[in-house]
């Protein structure tokens, strides 16, 4: 699995496991979180566009299953 930095206010970096369908989001605190069963199109569509965090707010969060897997110290 290899990080895609990302230029915005809300992410750090993004990932994505297509075998498992797993998008793994790096939020600048540094949290980690893990959405799972996300088709690759959504993946897709958030490293193209223009606002990363906006696209997350509408498309990812709160539609997906999701686990924090690490916690900013």
């Amino acid at each position: 699995m290899n990080w895609v930095p990302v230029k915005s206010k809300m992410l750090a970096a993004v990932a994505y496991n297509d075998d498992w369908r797993q998008l793994y989001l790096r939020f600048r605190s540094g949290d980690i979180y893990c959405y799972r069963d996300v088709p690759a199109e959504e993946y897709q569509g958030l490293l193209a566009s223009d606002s990363k965090g906006e696209y997350a707010r509408s498309h990812i969060f709160d539609r997906y299953p999701y686990r924090r897997i690490r916690v900013a110290s």
